[in-house]
C-alpha cells in the first residue's frame, strides 16, 4: 500500500513539474522567475511599430517568406520585424547565412543601393571550426549542419548584387574594416556559447550610433543554452530587450 501511494505521489509531482516546465515555456520565462533580459513591447523597438487605432502603420508593410520549419528559420513575426527594420537600413551584417532565406528577406525589404554582408563556413571549411569546453555538443553539430550551402536563396534574384557573401569561421573573420558602419546587425550563426560571445562582440564594435543588433533564439537555458548563458550576461552590461511574443534579443546603440 505505502508502496502505491508513493508512487502516486512520485507521479503526481512529476506531472505538476511538468505543468509547470511547459507553463515556463509558454509564457517564455523561467519556472520561478522572469528571465534575465527583460521583456519589451515591440514598439519599444522602433517607432514604426507603435500601432494606430487601425492597428499597424504602413511603415511595417513588408515581403517575408513563410516559415517552413527549414533548419531553424525565424517565425512569421520574427522574418517581418526583420523586413520592416531592412528598410530603414543601408548597411546590414549577418552572422549566419545558412540557407540565405534571412538574407533574401533583408535584400528584397531595403533600399535600392542598401547593402547585406552575410557570413558562413563553406561545406569544406568546416575543419576551420572551433569548439571550447563551454560549447554544448548539439549546438557544434547543428553550426556544421546549417553550412552545408555554396548557392542561397537570394541566388541568381533580381537582389542578389545587393548581397556579399562571406566564407569563414566567424572566430577568425576580420571584422574591422566595418566598425562603426551597420546599421543593423543579426546574429544567428552557432548557437554555441563561444562563438555567440565572439559574434557578439564583433557585433558591438560593427554596429554605428543609433544601429541595432538583434540576436535570435533567446529560448531559455534548455534550449539554445549557448544564446541563453551569453545573453544573460550581457545584459549585466548593456541595455539589452527581449522582444516579447519572439525570440529575439535587441540592443540599440546609443
Amino acid at each position: 500500500m505505502y508502496a502505491l501511494l508513493f508512487l502516486f505521489v512520485l507521479s503526481t509531482l512529476a506531472l505538476a513539474w511538468h505543468a509547470l516546465q511547459w507553463r515556463a515555456k509558454r509564457k517564455q520565462r523561467g519556472i520561478f522567475g522572469p528571465w534575465p533580459v527583460k521583456k519589451h513591447r515591440l514598439e519599444d523597438l522602433d517607432p514604426v511599430f507603435i500601432k494606430t487605432e487601425h492597428g499597424s502603420q504602413h511603415g511595417t508593410l513588408a515581403s517575408i517568406i513563410g516559415n517552413d520549419g527549414f533548419l531553424g528559420s525565424t517565425s512569421d513575426t520574427e522574418a517581418w520585424i526583420l523586413a520592416v527594420l531592412a528598410k530603414k537600413a543601408s548597411r546590414m551584417f549577418e552572422f549566419g547565412t545558412c540557407s540565405g532565406r534571412t538574407t533574401y528577406i533583408l535584400a528584397v525589404n531595403s533600399a535600392p543601393d542598401a547593402q547585406i554582408h552575410t557570413l558562413t563556413l563553406a561545406p569544406d571549411q568546416k575543419t576551420e571550426y572551433t569548439r571550447t569546453d563551454q560549447d554544448d555538443a548539439l549546438a557544434t553539430a547543428a553550426a556544421l549542419k546549417e553550412s552545408q550551402f555554396t548557392r542561397f536563396y537570394y541566388t541568381d534574384t533580381p537582389v542578389a548584387p545587393k548581397v556579399t557573401q562571406i566564407f569563414n569561421d566567424s572566430k577568425q573573420f576580420d571584422e574591422s574594416s566595418y566598425h562603426g558602419t551597420c546599421d543593423l546587425i543579426f546574429i544567428d550563426g552557432s548557437h554555441a556559447y563561444s562563438y555567440v560571445v565572439s559574434d557578439t562582440e564583433k557585433a558591438f564594435r560593427m554596429v554605428k550610433p543609433g544601429g541595432l543588433i538583434l540576436w535570435h533564439d533567446y529560448k531559455g537555458p534548455r534550449v539554445a543554452a549557448g544564446v541563453f548563458k551569453a545573453l544573460n550576461e550581457y545584459s549585466h552590461i548593456h541595455d539589452l530587450m527581449h522582444i516579447a511574443g519572439t525570440t529575439l534579443v535587441a540592443y540599440r546603440a546609443p
